[in-house]
């Protein structure tokens, strides 16, 4: 995690500092199951899931994009962001070994504040996209301080 950040620097093309995941798991999928008080059971029941013709019980959408907000947050404080935004692509599998990525695709000034667009995505180990997404991040201050 990033202490001090100088977004100053930042420039178009620059990319986010990446957060790669352990592979999901029976346990990771419960746990965010009970956090989240999704307790879909295509995501936790196996007999269930075989039920509506899948293999496996497969992750939450919102768990990629948790993901995708643990690696912004690590990057800039959370009252930096403006929006965030995501659309899934593809079903993130048991065992799956997801990969949140971004980069910034404009950098701007408006309501006296200096802004950047990020383009944001989350891919597994074999490179397919499981979530593309968008954030807008508040640049303003010179030396952000992160906790």
């Amino acid at each position: 995690m990033r202490t001090d950040v100088d977004t100053a620097t930042f420039e178009v093309g620059d990319e986010i500092p990446p957060l790669s995941t352990p592979p999901v798991s029976r346990l990771t999928l419960a746990l965010y199951a009970g956090a989240s008080g999704d307790h879909n059971p295509i995501h936790v029941d196996l007999d269930f899931a075989r039920y509506h013709g899948m293999d496996d019980v497969f992750a939450h959408g919102m768990l990629a994009s948790a993901y995708l907000g643990r690696m912004l947050t690590n990057w800039l404080p959370q009252d930096t962001l403006i929006s965030f935004g995501m659309r899934f692509v593809a079903i993130s599998h048991v065992h799956d070994k997801l990969s949140c990525q971004g980069r910034i695709t404009e950098r701007f000034k408006e309501a006296g504040e200096q802004r950047a667009w990020l383009e944001l995505s989350v891919i597994n180990q074999h490179g397919e996209t499981k979530v593309v997404g968008d954030a807008l991040v508040r640049l303003s201050t010179p030396m952000l301080q992160h906790p």
